[in-house]
């Protein structure tokens, strides 16, 4: 073992744990510390036993254990914990030591930390980390973010321990300045509360619908894991769908109907309302968890209030394969809807992202990996200013093909009252997208009417505002103007 670490983590929960690993499995040495130092015992003695990973027993000899500059990974609970372990950190360390946040951190907390301790003389990296307990052991994917000049530092350790695609590419590289990093991740959250709700409607209809049980949809979602859709939650649903009870009876249907959050997903919600983008997918995904927790009154409900009976007379087949081309349309509308939201925030905190390189990262060691995230990083390779996916040709093809499909299941569903809050909602974003008149002509008609709000017309130059007195009594004093 050398004599001073290549990095130490603070944290000792799955995650921390198995990321030590992973870089001592990738040739590192590292130093592992817990405010909880039974923990670093446990696991000196335990699973870290024999590999290239000491223990320290305060954070005075963690930081004496690592060589120069310190590099010092935080895999703590995200919030003020994360500022309370900076604190007890800066005292410690020298210019130039980089101290790295691989929580779930929202991203103003580390723009705000980037700033704070450059005026320090230290380095901070906020990075997501996407894979889970397995993927931090085996690779995950690693999205950093923060201060430029600490990457260089860091990139040797964090590429090695990432996954790796096909062509041997890490699932990591610098996001951007600040936040970016755990915006990024932020927006991957947001893509995967989206992909598992498609998934979920998915999984009603076919059982609600088509009458299907848990075995036959595992055959399903096994088909559909060979082509566009092949993804890691496809992969997973498929296997759920076939685990049996001790029973002999399939889990899932003994498993409550209430989802929990941890608020990566609202956060995401949260920004696009803040920049102003349709992010509606993830949205409708997020709300659709906050109504499965209202279980109590959705059963009273549905025994007072009446709809449709389900009743389906059409080919079972042809449904499925539409029912497959609905989801992989909304999928993609999902992930058009994530890229804006990066552009937007980009554009508004000054980040420099790559966007075909973010797709890169996602393509291996992440919940969201799948195989068009490759149509996704080519589409940025040909284009690097495309402003939404849709427009790219392959893009464009898929959906349009898939359409017909589509449609037909989110009108089956609606008709038959099962609820596909997610399917539905990339429906009328793409057809809000390529509609060229909107009726918000009527709507800046009415908020001129009430609050004198002003207009724009078709027929003046953009930028120029107008305000009518409708009721002749309004008089010609308009609000001031807008930002659209």
């Amino acid at each position: 073992m050398k004599d001073k670490s290549d990095i130490g983590l603070i944290g000792l929960a799955v995650m921390g744990e198995n990321l030590i690993l992973n870089m001592a499995n990738n040739g590192y040495t590292v130093t592992a510390y817990n405010r909880s130092t039974d923990k670093v015992e446990n696991f000196i003695n335990g699973r870290a036993q024999g590999k290239s990973i000491r223990g320290a027993k305060s954070i005075e000899e963690f930081v004496d254990s690592l060589a120069i500059p310190r590099k010092v990974m935080l895999m703590v609970k995200a919030g003020p914990s994360v500022d309370a372990v900076i604190e007890q950190l800066i005292p410690l360390l020298d210019e130039g030591d980089i101290i790295i946040d691989g929580g779930n951190t929202h991203f103003p907390d580390t723009n705000r930390r980037v700033k704070y301790l450059k005026e320090k003389g230290i380095q901070f990296i906020g990075t997501g980390v996407s894979g889970g307990e397995e993927g931090a052991l085996t690779g995950p994917s690693i999205m950093p973010g923060g201060s430029p000049e600490a990457w260089p530092a860091v990139k040797p350790i964090f590429q090695h321990i990432s996954a790796k695609v096909e062509d041997g590419a890490p699932c990591c590289d610098w996001v951007g300045e600040d936040g970016a990093g755990h915006f990024v991740k932020m927006v991957h959250n947001g893509i995967e509360y989206g992909d598992m709700q498609l998934i979920c409607e998915a999984y009603q209809v076919m059982k609600e619908l088509l009458g299907m049980n848990a075995d036959e949809i595992h055959e399903v979602f096994a088909d559909w894991n060979k082509g566009d859709l092949d993804s890691y939650l496809i992969e997973i649903s498929r296997d759920i769908m076939a685990y049996k009870d001790e029973d002999g009876e399939a889990l899932v249907e003994k498993i409550l109907d209430t989802a929990g959050q941890k608020g990566t997903g609202k956060w995401t919600g949260v920004a696009a309302l803040e920049l102003g983008v349709p992010l509606t997918l993830i949205g409708e995904a997020v709300f659709a968890r906050c109504l499965s927790a209202q279980k109590e009154e959705r059963v009273l409900a549905s025994k007072t209030i009446s709809g449709p009976s389900a009743e389906f007379t059409g080919d079972k087949a042809s449904f499925i394969e539409d029912l497959k081309q609905a989801v992989f349309a909304s999928k993609i509308v999902s992930y058009a809807q994530g890229y804006m939201l990066m552009r937007e925030a980009a554009k508004e905190h000054g980040w420099h992202l790559n966007y075909g390189g973010i797709a890169l990262m996602w393509r291996g060691g992440c919940i969201i990996r799948s195989a068009f995230l490759g149509n996704i990083k080519e589409a940025f390779d040909k284009n690097p200013e495309l402003s939404n996916l849709l427009l790219d040709e392959y893009f464009k093809d898929k959906v349009e093909n898939a359409q017909a499909g589509w449609r037909r299941v989110s009108a089956a569903a609606l008709i038959n009252g099962i609820p596909m809050p997610a399917i539905t909602s990339a429906l009328n974003y793409f057809d809000g997208y390529r509609t060229a008149r909107l009726p918000a002509n009527l709507l800046q008609a009415q908020r001129d009417y009430f609050g004198a709000h002003t207009y724009e017309r078709l027929d003046k130059p953009r930028g120029e505002f107008f305000h009518t007195n409708w009721t002749g009594r309004g008089g010609d004093t308009a609000s001031t103007t807008y930002d659209v």
